[in-house]
């Protein structure tokens, strides 16, 4: 098992404006009520059937890993990092991300972006 304290984890503030590889495990729902534009949307519980999706991210940055606070991102990350990936847990998740006023999409029409 993986200590928390051996996830490599990054605040929001410390992204980068453009160009990161962003991997949102959140849910169905929580996705469309809110998420990152250009985000890739893999659930956490399909991840393992689906990690070949991430293939077509950029391989010369890592893959940082967004949820709704940090929690089920940084158990995504331990997964992909021991199975060869290059993770990082983006800490307090969409939480975060809102507060920090980085841009947010929805997937309903004239409803404002929210975290779930």
């Amino acid at each position: 098992m993986v200590s928390p304290a051996d996830i490599p984890t990054v605040a929001v503030r410390d992204l980068p404006k453009d160009g990161v590889a962003l991997l949102d495990v959140r849910e169905d729902d929580e996705w469309a009520a809110g998420h990152v534009p250009g985000a890739k949307h893999i659930p956490m519980g399909e991840l393992p059937a689906r990690v070949g999706e991430l293939d077509d991210l950029p391989d010369d940055q890592p893959v940082y890993v967004i949820c709704r606070s940090g929690g089920r991102s940084a158990r995504a990350a331990a997964w992909l990092n021991a199975s060869g990936w290059d993770a990082v847990n983006v800490a307090g998740g969409m939480g975060s991300w809102k507060q920090e006023g980085r841009p947010m999409v929805g997937d309903h029409a004239g409803v404002d972006p929210e975290v779930l």
